[in-house]
């Protein structure tokens, strides 16, 4: 299997794992008075899924994402010496002026 595809999917199982904490956080702590919702409807479960799925979604393409957009980072300099060149030497240069021009 190639490099990218199983970074994808240990990243999209991240993702969903981080989506299962999530959705059991808010159902745990009671936001919105959701695990009442939840546990009282007839399809109570659905909405469970459904929040589980639509939030697995979100974590897995930002967990990817992430990951993607972190390995083009290059902290250390590459090539070259880092050594700054300046010079005292000054530089002649010749000074022109430009004599204005009359308005009509």
């Amino acid at each position: 299997m190639p490099k990218l595809i199983s970074l994808y999917i240990r990243h999209v199982l991240i993702g969903f794992g981080l989506a299962a904490v999530f959705v059991a956080a808010l159902l745990w702590m009671n936001v919105g008075n959701l695990w009442h919702l939840v546990s009282t409807s007839d399809v109570g479960i659905m909405a469970v899924i459904m929040l589980f799925f639509g939030n697995g979604i979100v974590f897995s393409g930002v967990q990817f994402a992430i990951t993607i957009m972190r390995m083009g980072e290059d902290d250390e300099p590459r090539g070259g010496r880092r050594i700054p060149v300046a010079t005292n030497i000054p530089a002649r240069i010749e000074a022109t002026a430009n004599a204005p021009r009359k308005r009509q």
